[in-house]
């Protein structure tokens, strides 16, 4: 092992081995493959036995897949596989280098998860949140090591999305977020950028205007879903238009980011929709539900 400086970094050394995903949802699940097929070990913690078989089939399916479309071999994803494993206790979590929150987007869970890490992790291991729109400070705020505490913003589908964002707040020390950069850009072989710690970071603060304009467009009739997507498809170059992404990404996600960017700013080209609103209350969440601007059922 490397020395240790006073702070507790290693020196001359990978400093993340070993990684803890909190909750193995579609984002928890990718970060988690992702980290596995690297070669870290990796510990993921969920809320029920369901949901547990849950997130281990989730991921185990996902890795399958790269086989079948000749991405890995059969002994690569079997030893992916094999590299994860999914707990209910947190405490489990004590050995862990790196743990990344990826919970839904509520402030509160999010700064509860970051307070029980503290006092469960090692001292010298980083904690980060897959946040797309919270400011990293008000979860920091929950622990006694903001400085080890940094965002780390994936994009779904983690396994397809090259990018990640790095967000420092404040306090925190450069050893780490340049350890956990180079974990996602050396190890992951994402492209990483750094950003600060305001809502919605970069990409969110320029994608969340224009998802909720094309709400606005839809709600009030000025042009159909399938109009305003092929436009943008074709108009733009874009991959896919602006509803298909909110389907894609989660109305919920979405609604989420929206409030948060809002609430920081008060501008109101972040300002929600009435319709994104109406919408996430009824359920119509997008593709995970099978139904939200567009009907997958």
């Amino acid at each position: 092992m490397a020395p240790l400086r006073d702070d507790g970094f290693e020196l001359g050394e990978k400093t993340v081995e070993l990684v803890g995903v909190i909750g193995g949802g579609t984002m928890g699940a990718g970060i988690a493959e992702v980290c596995a097929k690297a070669g870290s070990s990796v510990l993921v913690l969920e809320t029920t036995p369901e949901f547990a078989e849950a997130a281990q089939q989730r991921i185990a399916t996902s890795i399958s897949r790269g086989v079948a479309r000749g991405k890995i071999t059969q002994e690569e994803a079997d030893a992916a596989i094999a590299r994860v494993r999914v707990t209910l206790d947190i405490d489990d979590f004590a050995d862990r280098d790196l743990v990344i929150e990826a919970a839904p987007e509520i402030e509160a869970l999010k700064y509860d998860i970051f307070g029980k890490l503290d006092k469960i992790v090692k001292p010298s291991g980083i904690l980060a949140t897959n946040t797309s729109s919270i400011p990293v400070i008000k979860v920091a705020g929950a622990t006694q090591r903001p400085e080890r505490v940094v965002g780390v913003h994936f994009f779904n589908p983690v396994p397809v999305m090259p990018l990640v964002e790095i967000i420092s707040t404040l306090v925190t020390a450069p050893e780490t977020a340049a350890a956990v950069t180079d974990y996602a850009k050396n190890t992951l072989g994402k492209t990483t950028v750094q950003a600060g710690d305001r809502s919605g970071f970069i990409v969110n603060a320029l994608l969340i205007p224009y998802l909720c304009q094309a709400v606005r467009m839809l709600e009030s009739g000025y042009a159909t879903a399938e109009d305003i997507d092929a436009a943008m498809k074709g108009g733009c170059g874009y991959p896919m238009g602006p509803l298909t992404l909110l389907d894609t990404v989660g109305l919920d996600i979405a609604l989420a980011a929206a409030e948060s960017l809002y609430g920081e700013f008060a501008e109101p080209h972040y300002a929600p929709p009435a319709l994104l609103r109406r919408m996430v209350d009824a359920g119509r969440l997008g593709r995970k539900t099978g139904r939200g601007f567009y009907n997958y059922n």
